[in-house]
Protein backbone atom coordinates (compact mmCIF):
# COMPACT_ATOMS: atom_id res chain seq x y z
CA UNK A 1 0.00 0.00 0.00
CA UNK A 2 1.29 3.15 -0.68
CA UNK A 3 0.25 6.83 -0.17
CA UNK A 4 -0.50 9.10 -3.05
CA UNK A 5 -0.18 12.35 -2.06
CA UNK A 6 -1.87 15.29 -4.83
CA UNK A 7 -1.27 18.73 -4.94
CA UNK A 8 -4.97 20.39 -5.51
CA UNK A 9 -4.74 23.38 -7.49
CA UNK A 10 -3.89 22.48 -11.25
CA UNK A 11 -3.49 19.03 -10.59
CA UNK A 12 -6.42 17.78 -9.14
CA UNK A 13 -8.97 20.68 -9.74
CA UNK A 14 -8.80 23.28 -12.72
CA UNK A 15 -9.24 26.14 -10.42
CA UNK A 16 -7.73 28.49 -12.55
CA UNK A 17 -11.10 30.54 -13.45
CA UNK A 18 -12.40 31.03 -9.98
CA UNK A 19 -8.92 32.08 -8.59
CA UNK A 20 -8.00 34.59 -11.66
CA UNK A 21 -11.48 35.99 -11.46
CA UNK A 22 -11.03 36.87 -8.00
CA UNK A 23 -7.30 38.19 -8.71
CA UNK A 24 -8.60 40.43 -11.13
CA UNK A 25 -11.99 41.94 -9.21
CA UNK A 26 -9.68 42.43 -6.22
CA UNK A 27 -7.20 44.33 -8.51
CA UNK A 28 -9.75 45.87 -10.30
CA UNK A 29 -11.15 47.09 -6.44
CA UNK A 30 -7.56 49.10 -6.01
CA UNK A 31 -7.72 50.58 -9.39
CA UNK A 32 -5.22 48.16 -10.99
CA UNK A 33 -5.68 46.76 -14.52
CA UNK A 34 -6.47 42.90 -15.02
CA UNK A 35 -4.32 40.24 -15.86
CA UNK A 36 -5.25 38.54 -18.67
CA UNK A 37 -6.10 34.76 -18.20
CA UNK A 38 -2.68 33.12 -19.56
CA UNK A 39 -1.02 35.51 -18.28
CA UNK A 40 -2.29 34.64 -14.93
CA UNK A 41 -2.66 30.96 -14.86
CA UNK A 42 0.76 30.08 -14.26
CA UNK A 43 1.12 32.75 -11.24
CA UNK A 44 -0.77 29.66 -9.40
CA UNK A 45 0.50 27.47 -7.15
CA UNK A 46 2.34 29.43 -4.52
CA UNK A 47 -0.89 30.19 -2.29
CA UNK A 48 -2.77 33.47 -2.48
CA UNK A 49 -0.14 35.73 -1.12
CA UNK A 50 2.40 34.15 -3.82
CA UNK A 51 -0.18 34.88 -6.44
CA UNK A 52 -1.15 38.00 -5.97
CA UNK A 53 2.74 39.32 -5.62
CA UNK A 54 3.44 37.78 -8.58
CA UNK A 55 0.71 39.38 -10.73
CA UNK A 56 1.91 42.61 -9.38
CA UNK A 57 5.34 42.30 -10.32
CA UNK A 58 4.22 40.69 -13.42
CA UNK A 59 2.47 44.16 -14.33
CA UNK A 60 5.61 46.06 -13.45
CA UNK A 61 4.33 47.29 -9.90
CA UNK A 62 6.36 47.00 -6.53
CA UNK A 63 5.33 44.22 -4.27
CA UNK A 64 5.60 45.21 -0.75
CA UNK A 65 4.20 43.50 1.58
CA UNK A 66 1.78 46.17 2.61
CA UNK A 67 0.24 45.99 -1.12
CA UNK A 68 0.28 42.69 -0.97
CA UNK A 69 -1.05 42.81 2.36
CA UNK A 70 -4.15 45.40 1.03
CA UNK A 71 -5.31 43.20 -1.46
CA UNK A 72 -4.98 39.72 0.34
CA UNK A 73 -8.03 39.80 2.44
CA UNK A 74 -10.28 40.95 -0.13
CA UNK A 75 -9.04 38.17 -2.61
CA UNK A 76 -9.69 35.32 -0.21
CA UNK A 77 -12.82 36.63 0.77
CA UNK A 78 -14.31 36.95 -2.70
CA UNK A 79 -12.57 33.49 -3.27
CA UNK A 80 -14.41 31.86 -0.60
CA UNK A 81 -17.65 32.76 -1.93
CA UNK A 82 -17.15 31.97 -5.32
CA UNK A 83 -14.60 28.80 -5.30
CA UNK A 84 -16.42 26.21 -7.02
CA UNK A 85 -18.37 28.82 -9.68
CA UNK A 86 -16.28 27.41 -12.55
CA UNK A 87 -13.76 25.29 -10.67
CA UNK A 88 -13.68 21.28 -11.84
CA UNK A 89 -11.71 18.16 -11.46
CA UNK A 90 -9.94 17.28 -14.26
CA UNK A 91 -10.93 14.85 -16.66
CA UNK A 92 -11.11 10.87 -15.27
CA UNK A 93 -10.24 12.22 -11.72
CA UNK A 94 -12.80 10.17 -9.90
CA UNK A 95 -13.00 7.18 -11.33
CA UNK A 96 -9.11 7.42 -11.15
CA UNK A 97 -9.52 8.02 -7.51
CA UNK A 98 -11.74 4.95 -7.45
CA UNK A 99 -9.56 2.57 -8.85
CA UNK A 100 -6.27 3.87 -6.71
CA UNK A 101 -8.36 3.42 -3.93
CA UNK A 102 -9.36 -0.32 -4.55
CA UNK A 103 -6.32 -1.48 -4.78
CA UNK A 104 -5.82 -0.09 -1.06
CA UNK A 105 -3.34 3.12 -1.57
CA UNK A 106 -3.75 5.45 0.90
CA UNK A 107 -4.99 9.15 -0.89
CA UNK A 108 -3.96 12.54 0.35
CA UNK A 109 -3.86 16.18 -0.76
CA UNK A 110 -0.46 18.52 0.28
CA UNK A 111 -1.05 22.27 -1.24
CA UNK A 112 0.01 25.62 -0.35
CA UNK A 113 -3.91 26.52 -0.51
CA UNK A 114 -5.02 27.19 3.05
CA UNK A 115 -6.67 24.35 4.47
CA UNK A 116 -9.77 25.41 5.24
CA UNK A 117 -10.55 27.06 1.42
CA UNK A 118 -9.16 23.35 0.52
CA UNK A 119 -11.74 21.47 2.31
CA UNK A 120 -14.39 24.00 1.12
CA UNK A 121 -13.77 23.37 -2.43
CA UNK A 122 -13.39 19.87 -2.09
CA UNK A 123 -16.68 19.57 -0.11
CA UNK A 124 -18.89 21.66 -2.95
CA UNK A 125 -17.23 19.26 -5.40
CA UNK A 126 -17.68 16.42 -3.03
CA UNK A 127 -14.74 14.97 -3.39
CA UNK A 128 -13.66 15.77 0.46
CA UNK A 129 -14.32 11.96 1.58
CA UNK A 130 -11.87 10.20 -0.97
CA UNK A 131 -8.89 11.63 0.82
CA UNK A 132 -7.79 10.58 4.34
CA UNK A 133 -5.89 13.76 4.87
CA UNK A 134 -6.18 17.51 3.52
CA UNK A 135 -3.31 20.03 4.66
CA UNK A 136 -2.76 23.40 3.33
CA UNK A 137 0.31 25.81 3.63
CA UNK A 138 -1.38 26.63 7.56
CA UNK A 139 -2.10 23.04 8.33
CA UNK A 140 1.50 22.63 10.08
CA UNK A 141 2.82 26.32 9.56
CA UNK A 142 5.53 25.52 7.00
CA UNK A 143 4.26 25.08 3.04
CA UNK A 144 6.04 23.33 -0.46
CA UNK A 145 8.81 23.08 -1.03
CA UNK A 146 9.35 22.26 2.67
CA UNK A 147 9.70 18.53 2.47
CA UNK A 148 7.92 18.46 6.40
CA UNK A 149 4.25 19.38 5.15
CA UNK A 150 4.60 16.35 2.65
CA UNK A 151 5.95 14.39 5.42
CA UNK A 152 3.45 15.20 8.06
CA UNK A 153 0.66 14.82 5.24
CA UNK A 154 1.50 11.16 4.93
CA UNK A 155 1.68 10.57 8.67
CA UNK A 156 -1.59 12.28 8.84
CA UNK A 157 -2.94 10.02 6.61
CA UNK A 158 -1.25 6.80 8.34
CA UNK A 159 0.67 6.17 6.07
CA UNK A 160 4.80 6.14 5.95
CA UNK A 161 6.70 8.76 4.51
CA UNK A 162 8.91 5.90 2.69
CA UNK A 163 6.15 4.51 0.76
CA UNK A 164 4.44 7.48 -0.75
CA UNK A 165 4.51 9.68 -4.05
CA UNK A 166 4.15 13.01 -5.17
CA UNK A 167 1.55 13.83 -7.69
CA UNK A 168 1.80 17.25 -9.14
CA UNK A 169 2.07 19.98 -11.60
CA UNK A 170 4.52 22.31 -10.76
CA UNK A 171 8.22 22.96 -9.88
CA UNK A 172 6.99 22.97 -6.06
CA UNK A 173 5.59 19.96 -6.10
CA UNK A 174 8.79 18.22 -7.92
CA UNK A 175 11.32 20.52 -5.27
CA UNK A 176 8.99 18.92 -2.67
CA UNK A 177 9.05 15.31 -3.25
CA UNK A 178 13.03 15.58 -4.08
CA UNK A 179 13.37 16.78 -0.76
CA UNK A 180 11.70 14.06 1.14
CA UNK A 181 13.36 11.61 -1.41
CA UNK A 182 10.02 10.58 -2.83
CA UNK A 183 9.54 9.71 -6.24
CA UNK A 184 7.10 12.42 -7.95
CA UNK A 185 4.65 12.04 -11.40
CA UNK A 186 3.80 14.91 -13.05
CA UNK A 187 0.62 16.20 -14.69
CA UNK A 188 1.37 18.38 -17.95
CA UNK A 189 -2.01 20.12 -17.84
CA UNK A 190 -1.51 22.01 -15.13
CA UNK A 191 -0.15 25.63 -14.07
CA UNK A 192 3.47 25.59 -15.00
CA UNK A 193 4.39 28.19 -17.63
CA UNK A 194 7.60 25.28 -18.34
CA UNK A 195 6.91 22.36 -19.70
CA UNK A 196 6.66 20.10 -16.61
CA UNK A 197 8.67 16.80 -18.40
CA UNK A 198 11.98 19.69 -18.16
CA UNK A 199 11.49 20.26 -14.70
CA UNK A 200 12.78 16.14 -14.08
CA UNK A 201 10.15 14.48 -12.74
CA UNK A 202 10.04 10.80 -12.51
CA UNK A 203 6.84 10.41 -14.72
CA UNK A 204 4.60 12.67 -17.05
CA UNK A 205 1.25 11.80 -17.73
CA UNK A 206 -0.89 13.44 -20.11
CA UNK A 207 -4.32 12.12 -18.51
CA UNK A 208 -5.21 10.71 -14.73
CA UNK A 209 -6.49 7.16 -16.91
CA UNK A 210 -2.56 6.81 -17.03
CA UNK A 211 -1.67 7.60 -13.22
CA UNK A 212 -2.44 3.79 -12.04
CA UNK A 213 -0.07 2.55 -14.91
CA UNK A 214 2.39 5.23 -13.95
CA UNK A 215 2.73 4.69 -10.40
CA UNK A 216 3.45 0.75 -11.51
CA UNK A 217 5.84 1.59 -13.81
CA UNK A 218 7.61 3.18 -10.38
CA UNK A 219 8.42 0.29 -8.70
CA UNK A 220 12.24 0.31 -10.09
CA UNK A 221 12.62 3.76 -8.45
CA UNK A 222 10.96 3.11 -5.23
CA UNK A 223 13.03 0.20 -4.81
CA UNK A 224 16.25 1.89 -5.65
CA UNK A 225 15.16 5.28 -3.58
CA UNK A 226 18.15 4.94 -0.90
CA UNK A 227 20.72 4.59 -4.23
CA UNK A 228 19.38 7.29 -6.83
CA UNK A 229 20.14 10.71 -7.08
CA UNK A 230 16.86 11.95 -8.07
CA UNK A 231 18.28 15.28 -8.47
CA UNK A 232 19.86 13.82 -11.66
CA UNK A 233 16.92 11.55 -12.49
CA UNK A 234 15.89 12.32 -15.83
CA UNK A 235 12.01 11.87 -16.18
CA UNK A 236 10.52 9.42 -18.38
CA UNK A 237 7.04 10.05 -20.36
CA UNK A 238 4.54 7.42 -20.41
Amino acid sequence: MLTIVFDLDGTLIDTAPDLIEALNVVLAQHGLPAVPYEAARPLIGGGARGMIERALILEGRGAATADIDALYAPFIAHYAAHIADRSRPFPELESTLDLLAAAGHRLAVCTNKLEWLSKRLLDTLKLTERFAAICGQDTFGVQKPNPQIFQLTVQRAGGEPGRAIMVGDSVTDIRTARAAKAPVIAVDFGYTDVPVANLGPDRVISSFAELPHAIDALGDVKNSMDDQDFMGHKSRHN
